[in-house]
């Protein structure tokens, strides 16, 4: 009786066979079946009322005033990169507040090196007044 099972069992010689994976095609196949059965259902019953007030574009709740395209102030954008880049920096405090004792004065003079040099780089933007607003 063993003898008989093993041997109706479907042999397959390469792991990475294409067999070993048609369950999951299978299962994709059947999960984006269910999500366009869904969204067509919902459509075809769903109501369609369409007025002037919800074809209104808004942003937030709030209304569009003036034109969309007009420029904008820099300021915005390098304020969002300053902390962008500071906050990345920061980051790299995390292993040597994990690995402060095995590092030793040698991580910590490192760490007070960074430091130094996040410094130097914060003092550069401030002279440079990237961040002092003028609108």
């Amino acid at each position: 009786m063993d003898l008989f099972l093993l041997q109706a069992a479907p042999v397959v010689s390469n792991a990475n066979s294409s067999y070993n994976y048609f369950p999951i095609g299978i299962q994709l196949l059947f999960a984006a079946g269910f999500v366009f059965t869904i969204l067509g259902v919902t459509h075809l019953l769903g109501p369609k009322r369409k007025t002037e007030e919800k074809l209104r574009n808004f942003e937030s709740g709030i209304e569009g005033i003036g034109n969309a395209r007009q420029p904008m102030a820099i300021k915005y954008f390098l304020v969002a990169i300053l902390f962008v880049l500071f906050d990345v920096e920061v980051i790299f405090f995390y292993p040597y507040a994990i690995n402060f004792r095995e590092l030793g004065w040698k991580g910590f003079e490192a760490v007070l090196l960074f430091v130094g040099f996040f410094l130097v780089g914060f003092v550069y933007i401030i002279k440079k007044g990237a961040l002092t607003w003028e609108d």
